[in-house]
């Protein structure tokens, strides 16, 4: 029986996924006097950076373009967690490699907030933050609970601080509806790497007829039958392009539009930020740079 022509993709992304498991690097530390927050991912990190500003110093454990299902903790990360005056989390699973580090550092008596148990949830996805208006609720969320539980930032001055960046999101969030404006409602059709978008989709009017790996996380691996049923609803539906990660290998997306034809690869920033400085480096300029991205292909 010939081989199925989606199939050395499959291996491809199997082998880069094994050697991308073995590496981790450190994120951005903190070396201030302040309150000790400690952050799982870039794009918290960033929000929580900016929602405390000079009040609070923020370690951010995972680095740009980290994929935050296989990332674990070095030994001072371990430690940072366990002495931090707060934890902030996605939850939800979306961090499988911090989980237990995060839990005995709780079990140790570390406070956790986690960002997605302060939104409207939709089923098990976890990635929340591709919708910011969402992000602004858990933003407001956040700048309820720290006070609560840091004394230091009971004040004033951290109040301003946080009032004004929910405030940003929520204009960042109309900025993203009005990006997306062009993009006809017969073309508001998405096809990802793996299952990213259903918040934004639902934010915004989208609907994801599917996605090159079936998961919430890219530790799945689709099966030939997967891809040929994936291939055929972009074909009957008219897709002209699928959205890879940028943070994950998109060689099976780049499969995919090659089987499917005429169909171009944008690539996205979906879990991770990209490095600073770069288009992706903030999250407001990752969801501004996505808006316009999907927007220029679908319009």
């Amino acid at each position: 029986m010939p081989r199925h022509p989606l199939i050395p993709a499959l291996a491809a992304v199997a082998a880069i996924t094994l050697v991308a498991a073995g590496c981790s690097g450190e994120g951005s530390s903190a070396s201030g006097d302040g309150p000790s927050i400690v952050v799982t991912t870039t794009i918290l990190g960033d929000v929580v950076s900016n929602l405390v500003g000079d009040e609070a110093d923020v370690e951010v454990l995972m680095p740009p373009n980290a994929d935050p299902h296989e990332f674990s903790a070095s030994a001072r990360q371990a430690t940072a967690l366990r002495e931090a005056d707060v934890i902030v989390t996605n939850g939800g699973g979306f961090e499988a490699g911090l989980d237990d580090t995060v839990a005995a550092a709780e079990d140790d008596g570390a406070t956790v907030f986690s960002a997605l148990d302060a939104v409207d949830r939709l089923d098990d996805d976890p990635h929340f933050f591709t919708d910011p208006a969402r992000m602004a609720e858990a933003a407001r969320a956040l700048a309820d609970f720290l006070p609560d539980h840091v004394p230091a930032l009971d004040t004033a001055a951290f109040r301003r601080q946080a009032d004004g960046y929910v405030a940003e999101l929520r204009a960042l969030d109309a900025d993203v509806e009005a990006t997306l404006a062009p993009v006809p409602p017969e073309r508001r059709k998405l096809v990802t790497n793996h299952d990213v978008f259903g918040y934004f989709a639902d934010r915004y009017g989208f609907s994801v007829i599917g996605a090159v790996i079936p998961s919430i996380t890219t530790q799945a691996e689709p099966s030939a039958g997967d891809l040929d049923d994936l291939a055929a609803a972009v074909a009957a539906a008219g897709v002209p392009a699928v959205f890879a990660d940028t943070s994950s290998p998109q060689n099976l997306a780049d499969a995919l539009a090659g089987e499917v034809g005429d169909v171009q690869v944008v690539e996205l920033y979906s879990e991770s930020l990209g490095e600073p400085g770069s288009d992706g480096g903030t999250y407001a300029g990752m969801m501004r740079t996505n808006a316009e991205r999907i927007a220029e292909a679908l319009t």
